[in-house]
């Protein structure tokens, strides 16, 4: 067998690398597809904010089921959704921005899962995974999981692609239709939140927003048709997610940290490319 071709399928022999490849492939194509909304609304800051929030849930999850997969994303799921519609209720029914309010319920959730987890230090190596991201420890039900949420998310933005897509080029458009804008934002809301908590295990929370931005933000310097947009984030993030895992097997660094190291890379190229070529052009 040639040596390239072996150096690709040595990893393939392990069955925790096919079913962290095949969730790394899945929860990319979630975050992408999600992310593309979140470039074009603007809404990195959330995204981000919405990642550091679930860490109450997680340490609670933790505490109650004693550091099961299960248990932690059902309580990341709650902490999520919670949060994700607490910012929209906070930012609608004040005079605050928007931002100012992701930022105080950011700082406040985040606050809160610091103390959490700063009451149960024995358990801090554990709750690392959850933080950093464990892709190489995803069992077979923590798939299907992954798999059924995900293929949720996928299935409610083609569902809604079109109110979707009026509500992030033209609100005032989406009013004059009169489309439940509030609804619809609420629903994307709660398809970022599912999204965030999807990658939980692979990329973790201090890795999150990667996942959710640069993807998106590479296909928006190639394209300015979403559908297109859709397709390239989500064929980079899974092209992310395979070589970071390659990376992570053969130079024994953190599967999240070379996942997200791959992904803005692609994005650092593409940026140059499109430097140069404008460049060129002027």
């Amino acid at each position: 067998m040639p040596e390239f071709l072996s150096w690709l399928v040595e990893p393939l022999t392990y069955s925790f690398m096919q079913r962290s490849l095949l969730a790394a492939v899945l929860v990319g194509i979630v975050c992408a597809l999600v992310g593309t909304y979140i470039v074009l609304r603007g809404m990195a800051f959330f995204g981000d904010a919405l990642a550091h929030a679930i860490l109450p849930g997680v340490a609670a999850g933790y505490l109650v089921g004693g550091g099961t997969y299960l248990t932690v994303f059902w309580w990341a799921l709650g902490a999520a959704v919670l949060a994700s519609l607490g910012i929209g209720a906070v930012s609608r029914g004040t005079r605050l921005r928007e931002d100012t309010a992701i930022g105080i319920i950011f700082a406040g959730t985040f606050a809160l899962g610091i103390a959490m987890i700063s009451s149960i230090r024995s358990y801090a190596v554990d709750l690392s995974h959850f933080l950093f991201g464990n892709v190489l420890g995803v069992s077979n039900s923590d798939l299907l999981l992954t798999a059924g949420f995900g293929l949720l998310v996928i299935v409610v933005i083609v569902a809604f692609y079109k109110e979707f897509m009026v509500l992030s080029f033209d609100p005032v458009l989406a009013a004059t239709l009169r489309l439940p804008r509030r609804w619809l934002e609420n629903l994307l809301l709660v398809l970022i939140a599912i999204a965030i908590v999807v990658a939980l295990q692979t990329v973790g929370v201090a890795l999150m927003v990667a996942m959710l931005v640069t993807p998106a933000a590479t296909a928006f310097l190639l394209t300015k048709r979403l559908p297109r947009m859709m397709t390239l984030a989500a064929l980079i993030a899974a092209l992310s997610g395979i070589i970071g895992l390659y990376l992570s097997f053969y130079i024994g660094i953190a599967s999240g940290a070379a996942i997200v190291l791959t992904c803005t890379a692609i994005f650092l190229l593409v940026w140059l490319g499109q430097t140069l070529k404008t460049n060129s052009q002027n």
